[in-house]
C-alpha cells in the first residue's frame, strides 16, 4: 500500500471508526454510503488533507469523485500535490 493511502486509511480509522481496526474497509469503499463519514466527517478530513499536505481545496473540489474513497483520496492528494509542486 502506497503511503497516502496508508495515511488516508490511517485517520479515517482513527477519527472515524471508533475502536475498530477498518480491516473490512477496501481502498474502493464509499466512505458516505457505508456511513463512515457525514458532512462534519467531509469538513475534518479537508482539515487534515490541508493541514498535511500543504495544499488548500477549493469549494468545487468537495465532491465524492475526491474524497468518498480511500483510493479517491489519494487519488486527489497526489493530483493536488502536483499541481501544487509545479
Amino acid at each position: 500500500m502506497e503511503s497516502i493511502e496508508r495515511a488516508m486509511r490511517e485517520f479515517i480509522v482513527d477519527n472515524f471508526l471508533f475502536g475498530q481496526d477498518g480491516a473490512d474497509l477496501t481502498d474502493e469503499a464509499s466512505l458516505l454510503e457505508h456511513g463512515i463519514i457525514d458532512s462534519t466527517g467531509v469538513l475534518e478530513l479537508v482539515s487534515f488533507l490541508e493541514g498535511g499536505y500543504q495544499f488548500k481545496i477549493d469549494d468545487e473540489e468537495l465532491i465524492p469523485e475526491n474524497l468518498d474513497s480511500i483510493s479517491n483520496l489519494a487519488r486527489f492528494v497526489r493530483r493536488k500535490l502536483q499541481v501544487h509542486q509545479a
